[in-house]
């Protein structure tokens, strides 16, 4: 497909090879060897760069894909580009992977099993103006949510595309078994080490106020919740044992104030103020948008309704 000997892809002559891997950002040079020999030896090599995880393609690699299945290089009797896409993926499929266009006519890339899909998120890249309607879409959604909302329509789908396993929900049904946490999370380190993380979401502003106002949550509630969450044990029994979690991750619907912040770390210690992360709703809807996930179905607009009256029904 890249030295387009595949029908549907565009036939590249050695220079145009080059040029192609120019367009990848790719400094590779064909030295005028056979050229399908010569691209094989190139994808064997961006196909073992690293990646986070065995569910997502390495960044370079993905990016030939995307730029072979590029809208605006149609091809004759390929105008969408739809018969390019099936053809590759074939045998992406039997690696586990598939193709798809999003939204914006971008081929992303989906490992089937776990659903993740393959794409470095920058959250403070530029957006596209329908990543900024999606964007004011969240926002109006995370105004209304409930706490459980937040967490089950928002939370759990972005950590899990974030590359975070064993992703569980304590809830709010049984506070008594929730210990500080409303969730609680490992991450695999390129080093196979494991890390785990516990998650206290509030669906509102984080401030430092001496009295909680309706819609905000106050940091001295959050505070003994960190504590708990730090001390206590869960269970995981994918290694069947106790772990404690390494990190504590606050995370709000609304704005975590600087004052807030700091007097949770003034009130710390410096071991347990190392192991404190902060996530608030810019950064919610920034990593939600650039992860490419789609909107809960409370945060999309209700579908048009047709008008009914006096003159829908016919009088005779």
């Amino acid at each position: 497909m890249v030295i387009g000997d595949a029908e549907y892809f565009t036939y590249r002559s050695s220079s145009y090879i080059t040029r192609f891997f120019e367009e990848c950002d790719l400094e590779y040079v064909h030295d005028g060897s056979t050229r399908w020999s010569w691209t094989v030896g190139v994808l064997t090599d961006l196909l073992a760069e690293p990646s986070p995880s065995s569910s997502i393609l390495p960044n370079n690699f993905s990016r030939v894909l995307r730029v072979l299945l590029d809208k605006r290089d149609p091809s004759e009797g390929d105008e969408d580009r739809s018969l390019a896409l099936a053809a590759m993926n074939i045998p992406l499929k039997r690696e586990g992977f598939e193709v798809f266009y999003d939204e914006n006519g971008i081929a992303q890339f989906r490992h089937v099993a776990t659903r993740t899909i393959s794409e470095v998120i920058n959250p403070h890249r530029p957006f596209t103006p329908s990543e900024l309607k999606k964007r004011e879409q969240l926002t109006a959604y995370l105004g209304k949510c409930s706490e459980d909302e937040l967490i089950e329509e928002v939370l759990l789908p972005l950590f899990r595309q974030l590359g975070f396993h064993r992703i569980t929900a304590a809830g709010h049904k049984d506070k008594s078994l929730e210990y500080g946490k409303d969730v609680w999370m490992r991450f695999t380190l390129p080093t196979l080490h494991v890390i785990y993380f516990g998650l206290q979401a509030k669906k509102g502003k984080l401030d430092s106020s001496g009295v909680s106002k309706d819609g905000n949550a106050n940091m001295a509630e959050i505070y003994n919740q960190v504590l708990m969450m730090l001390g206590h044990e869960i269970f995981d029994p994918e290694v069947n044992r106790k772990v404690l979690v390494d990190h504590a991750l606050i995370v709000a619907g609304g704005e975590i104030t600087k004052a807030a912040r700091n007097w949770l770390g003034g009130k710390l210690d410096q071991n347990k103020r190392s192991q404190i992360m902060f996530m608030d709703r810019d950064d919610i809807l920034n990593l939600y948008v650039t992860s490419s996930l789609p909107l809960p179905p409370g945060a999309l607009p209700p579908p048009p309704t047709t008008q009914t009256g006096a003159w829908d029904d016919i009088p005779f």
